[in-house]
């Protein structure tokens, strides 16, 4: 069964982007953590058995995390991995 696969667009206070990456890095349901430019400093990937289970994550596991101003999620609905 495939997993399901959300983006979290992450928004970090200054000088806090270090930390929040590494502390992405240990969350089990995130696979995958980039800095990038633009509008939002983070993006994660989490993927999940299912929609709970990334909303768990998001939430106790995300938005808990030092440094962290806003995300927005966005769930992936298809296509090749």
């Amino acid at each position: 069964m495939a997993k399901t696969k959300a983006f979290v667009l992450i928004e970090t206070a200054v000088g806090k982007t270090k930390g929040v990456v590494s502390a992405l890095r240990a969350v089990d349901a995130v696979t995958s953590v980039d800095v990038v430019t633009g509008p939002y400093d983070v993006i994660a990937i989490i993927e999940a058995d299912d929609l709970g289970s990334v909303g768990d994550a998001v939430t106790g596991s995300v938005h808990t995390i030092d440094g962290i101003q806003r995300t927005v999620t966005c769930l992936a609905v298809g296509g090749s991995s």
